[in-house]
């Protein structure tokens, strides 16, 4: 399982030299680029109608793109790609179960604590593909006024590959996504050699 924590002001915006594309996957010294390995049957929770349909379309549009599909039910887990929405990081309080489902006790207080915006956790299959994504988005703070057709796009590219960093939505970010879902790709990558070949095919 890995998580990833936002705070306002992360940059949107960047140039994909092979550099920039090493570094979006690795952490700590470790390179590591998975996508998902099953289709993904996406669910979404506090949003208003006219918002949710503008993210389910985000949703189906990204894997479209990257040529992956979407289903309606994972015969394992129903939903895999989980997405909730709140204003503020208290109301997470109020779901079911979520220290069982995330697996972090007192989630909403730590995230509260760092003042962030959005988290994301995304836990792997046997041959370490991706095979689920939960994502919490704050939309009481510095998302307020974001574009919500932009943020759509933005949170479905951010479940779409185990990227070691936040990212906005981008065309660079774009093809990247779709050069790493090429089926002559492996599903999973941990040496860096790999990032040189997403560069040659962005070329």
């Amino acid at each position: 399982m890995e998580g990833r924590t936002a705070a306002a002001g992360d940059a949107a915006t960047m140039e994909l030299t092979l550099d920039e594309i090493t570094a979006l996957f690795t952490s700590d010294g470790q390179y590591r680029c998975a996508r998902w390995g099953r289709p993904v049957a996406p669910v979404i929770f506090g949003l208003a109608d006219e918002s949710l349909d503008i993210f389910r379309a985000a949703i189906r549009a990204a894997f479209a793109h990257a040529g992956h599909p979407i289903t309606d039910t994972d015969p394992e887990m129903g939903a895999n790609l989980m997405m909730f929405f709140c204003r503020e990081w208290q109301e997470l309080d109020g779901i079911p179960d979520l220290d069982r489902l995330t697996g972090q006790p007192d989630l909403p207080a730590r995230l509260k604590a760092t003042n962030a915006d959005h988290y994301q956790i995304q836990r792997f299959d046997a041959d370490g593909s991706i095979r689920a994504s939960l994502s919490f988005t704050r939309m009481g703070g510095a998302l307020a006024d974001a574009h919500p057709a932009m943020l759509a796009e933005t949170l479905a590219m951010r479940s779409m590959l185990s990227f070691a960093q936040e990212i906005s939505a981008s065309d660079p970010l774009a093809r990247l996504i779709r050069a790493a879902y090429d089926p002559v790709m492996p599903q999973v990558a941990t040496d860096p050699s790999h990032a040189m070949r997403l560069a040659a095919r962005l070329g």
